[in-house]
């Protein structure tokens, strides 16, 4: 095997940031990238941050092993890479507990499911192991607080350089370009079959940024599919999305969509949440409004509506075009409208691969529904449409709008390829409209409202669908096996159980938050990168405070945690709604990361006595993946109940602490006087 010289040796603490920022870098890449070729991902809310998790855990264990394991993960991600674009996967799936949305067709490209999901979630693990091996070698190099602290300020540049890729609408190439660059510069052993995996690929990748008529923005893989007639189909992540066509062709395939201005006999002002490439725009215009909102939450959608639709809707001075999510628009705003159209804000996507939350999520619940109203002119109209494949999905919906308005809606509905196209409309009061079809259930019991508690919208009943509980049974199978291999025998991790429930217990802790803040300020790519962002410098600041003050973990600065948390619970995010933009931003802070500040306090004093730290760290992080499957939870009990269980892992965290050190130290602690 040729080599190719010998790399020039990095400063140690340089070279575990550059590794801890490679490490995160490479996570997020591949959350946004696969979740963009393999549909499946769409529905499995965390799957490949538990595969990640699960490496890194396995990778930490395996720091002393005698294979140079970080050596072969370029191979390993050109393998990925290979695999997933060879076979990509469109579906068109729907069930009884939880509604698909997938292409047109019912056909399918790419492996089924049960093939490609294993062979994703090893593959990942695989390769997030051989990362991770590197980064934990370096970390052995250093006291456990000083390596944690590198390894934090890495992780926040990774999140940082991430960010930075997505607001310029950067397609793979540029990610694969940092991850090969950082390759090349860490790599210990480099020669041809190394180099020619980094180049292969971003070869690989440079052919999908390449494709044509693709654009990539901060939520979606973007292709267009222009058609004789002068329409243009859009599809994000594989899936036909919306249709880029003229007001006129549109009103004769579908005149539904002029219904709402029937409804609204005074249509001045409208606000459209949802406005995507612009039809629903270029619609309010023909009929007649005077001035329209447009909030679209992707900018990359704004921009093609701009540049190809057929009428210009977003040339016309009438238009004020706000990219922005739809439910912190309504949050922000004080106009009242006419007309208020909710026009198929239907994602396709997760907020943050790491909940199941949903960027439209937040827009169906009561909560948000009741937001709306409060925006509506004396005789103003609510509407809302979509493509609904199941009766009930409709139920619910007009149920939400029953209970909030006080009165049946009215119900439209045309059937289509892809199901019941249903127009749902409310006025402000009773009167305001005048409806042919009331609505009148057609199952009973009618599904119960999404709330911002439980904002499940696509989910008939609360719990957990059966296909979830058999996925989350796999992957426990394969981490107790993989990490018994990794550890050779559990017992070893058992000196960190304490840490293995502190990181689930932290892991549900972020979920919660991440899903706080994308209901008060927006399910937007950005207030997630700063949720993320503002939780790393939160475990840095404990960190800088444990390296300063040694205060160990007594007693009571668990109970100021379970203090904390307390208050989280009995401060729900929608209290918060109603306060000033200044003073929501003011508590939502304090209520999120004072918690988090403590949980990491205890975190890094505890962990900057152990005396493996590659071992204990990875108990750690095999403790969040746990975590990670705890997530599932809230599909029965909703996000505000996670509090609870995180509650109770940092009291199991406490006990088994205690009990590690024995009843006399248990007691000592407890009795000690305080000063």
């Amino acid at each position: 095997m040729q080599y190719l010289g010998r790399p020039r040796r990095l400063n140690p603490r340089l070279r575990l940031v550059l590794l801890s920022f490679l490490m995160l870098f490479l996570e997020l890449a591949l959350i946004r990238w696969s979740g963009a070729n393999i549909l499946y991902l769409s529905y499995f809310s965390n799957f490949i941050l538990l595969a990640s998790f699960l490496g890194i855990g396995i990778g930490f264990l395996l720091a002393g092993g005698r294979v140079d394991a970080f050596a072969w993960a370029p191979l390993g991600v050109l393998a990925l890479v290979a695999f997933v674009l060879a076979f990509p996967v469109q579906i068109d799936r729907s069930g009884s507990e939880l509604i698909y949305f997938g292409a047109l067709e019912s056909s399918r490209s790419g492996l089924p499911i049960w093939a490609t999901l294993p062979v994703l979630f090893l593959a990942v693990a695989a390769i997030m192991a051989m990362v991770a091996q590197g980064v934990a070698r370096a970390f052995a190099g250093f006291a456990p607080l000083e390596a944690y602290r590198l390894d934090i300020l890495g992780s926040l540049l990774g999140i940082a350089a991430f960010t930075g890729l997505s607001f310029l609408g950067a397609p793979p190439l540029a990610w694969g370009a940092v991850v090969a660059a950082l390759f090349a510069l860490l790599l210990v052993r480099r020669d041809l079959v190394r180099a020619a995996a980094l180049v292969g690929l971003l070869v690989l990748l440079g052919i999908e940024s390449a494709a044509a008529l693709t654009s990539w923005s901060p939520y979606y893989k973007v292709s267009l599919q222009p058609h004789p007639d002068g329409a243009t189909t859009v599809l994000v992540n594989g899936i036909p999305h919306q249709t880029i066509e003229s007001v006129a062709r549109r009103e004769a395939v579908l005149p539904i969509y002029v219904v709402p201005y029937r409804e609204a006999p005074a249509h001045r002002d409208v606000l459209i949440v949802g406005a995507g490439t612009g039809d629903d725009v270029a619609i309010a215009l023909q009929q007649g409004a005077q001035r329209v909102d447009a909030v679209e939450i992707d900018p990359r959608l704004y921009q093609l509506g701009r540049a190809l639709h057929p009428d210009h809707p977003y040339d016309d001075p009438r238009v004020h075009v706000v990219v922005n999510d739809g439910r912190a628009f309504l949050q922000q705003t004080s106009r009242r409208y006419d007309l208020i159209l909710f026009a198929l804000p239907d994602s396709l996507t997760l907020v943050a691969g790491q909940s199941s939350l949903r960027l439209e999520s937040y827009l169906f619940t009561t909560g948000a529904v009741a937001q709306a109203r409060a925006h509506l002119k004396p005789a103003g109209v609510f509407a809302e449409y979509n493509y609904y494949r199941e009766a009930w999905l409709i139920d619910r919906l007009a149920g939400t709008l029953a209970q909030v308005y006080g009165a049946p809606p009215c119900v439209t509905a045309v059937t289509g390829v892809s199901g019941d196209l249903a127009l749902i409309a409310a006025g402000a009061r009773p009167d305001v409209i005048t409806c042919s079809s009331p609505w009148r259930a057609s199952v009973s019991p009618v599904p119960a409202p999404a709330t911002d508690d439980y904002p499940f919208l696509y989910l008939r009943d609360r719990g957990i669908p059966g296909f979830y509980l058999l996925t989350i049974g796999l992957i426990l199978l394969v981490s107790v096996v993989g990490v018994r291999q990794a550890a050779g025998g559990l017992r070893r991790l058992t000196p960190y159980l304490d840490l293995a429930l502190m990181g689930a217990a932290f892991l549900l802790l972020e979920t919660k938050n991440v899903v706080q803040f994308a209901l008060l300020f927006g399910t937007t790519w950005s207030v997630n990168a700063i949720v993320f962002g503002g939780i790393l410098l939160a475990v840095l600041a404990a960190i800088e405070v444990s390296r300063r003050v040694r205060i160990g973990t007594p007693p009571w600065l668990y109970g100021g945690l379970l203090l904390a948390l307390a208050l989280s619970f009995l401060v729900p995010p929608e209290a918060l709604l109603g306060l000033p933009l200044g003073p929501r931003i003011v508590a939502a802070v304090a209520v999120a990361f004072v918690p988090i500040f403590i949980a990491n306090l205890l975190f890094a004093q505890r962990f900057a006595e152990v005396s493996a730290s590659t071992v204990a760290f990875g108990a750690n992080l095999l403790g969040a993946m746990a975590g990670g499957v705890l997530e599932y939870a809230s599909l029965a009990t909703g996000y505000r109940a996670l509090l609870v269980v995180v509650a109770a892992l940092y009291g199991g965290a406490f006990l088994a602490q205690r009990m590690a050190a024995g009843p006399r130290a248990t007691l000592r602690a407890w009795t000690a006087p305080r000063g």
